[in-house]
């Protein structure tokens, strides 16, 4: 047995080990990472910007179903790349949603609102929209909470009725007004907005009791939540 074993380090054998080992480790290491520097796999729910000295790739020319002025941009999938000369940044590309805190929200008529509101929204990585690379450096959610919430104020601000309309139709009218600002500003698309509440806030049935206006068939059940509204108020001060 020793014979055997130390007969497997001859110089014959040993240069042998030496070759095998060296193929093996070739195949698992070295292939592997050639591979890895001349091919980017760009996985579901992400794209990759192609750049060259750190600035988009821009197309000078159509070609096929792409148009001059595009990013140059790889989908999911692998793609071969040119080590070095051309680099590649990752986008996440997938829906995210965000919630804005409830708002009293006054309308034209001096009535108060409490309403909610939600977007979803995912950064646009086609066209020329050049300012995804903002992403990092601009608070994205925040700036367009603040769009949003400038026009749902709006919107409620020149609504001249009691009632706000359905928060469908407001969902949409928030939508159509806003979108087009907060793709030039944060260079995200605003797939959807979504409202929700209606509530008349205390304080405006608190002043329509005080006020003593004017009740018409309508407003009966807004007369008895005043009412209702202002016994629990003085019943707490008593």
């Amino acid at each position: 047995m020793i014979e055997t074993v130390t007969s497997m380090f001859g110089s014959a054998n040993m240069n042998s080990l030496i070759k095998s080992g060296g193929a093996v480790l070739t195949v698992l290491l070295v292939v592997p990472a050639v591979f890895k520097l001349v091919i980017v796999t760009i996985d579901e729910g992400e794209a990759a910007i192609r750049t060259r000295n750190g600035r988009p790739i821009i197309r000078k020319r159509a070609r096929g179903t792409h148009v001059a002025g595009e990013v140059v941009v790889l989908g999911p999938g692998s793609h071969a790349v040119f080590p070095i000369l051309a680099w590649y940044r990752r986008v996440d590309t997938r829906v995210r949603s965000t919630d804005l805190p409830a708002r009293q929200l006054t309308g034209s008529a001096g009535q108060q609102h409490l309403v909610h509101a939600s977007f979803d929204w995912r950064p646009v990585v086609t066209g020329a929209d050049l300012r995804v690379f903002e992403l990092e450096v601009v608070h994205v959610t925040e700036r367009t909470g603040n769009i949003v919430g400038a026009a749902l104020r709006d919107l409620v601000r020149s609504d001249g009725r009691l009632e706000l309309p359905m928060n469908v139709d407001l969902s949409a009218a928030v939508l159509d007004a806003c979108a087009d600002r907060v793709r030039t500003a944060c260079g995200i698309e605003l797939l959807s907005v979504v409202i929700t509440g209606d509530a008349l806030t205390d304080g405006y049935l608190l002043a329509t009791a005080f006020s003593g206006a004017a009740v018409g068939p309508a407003d009966d059940l807004t007369t008895a939540r005043a009412t209702a509204v202002l016994s629990a108020h003085l019943a707490r001060t008593a």
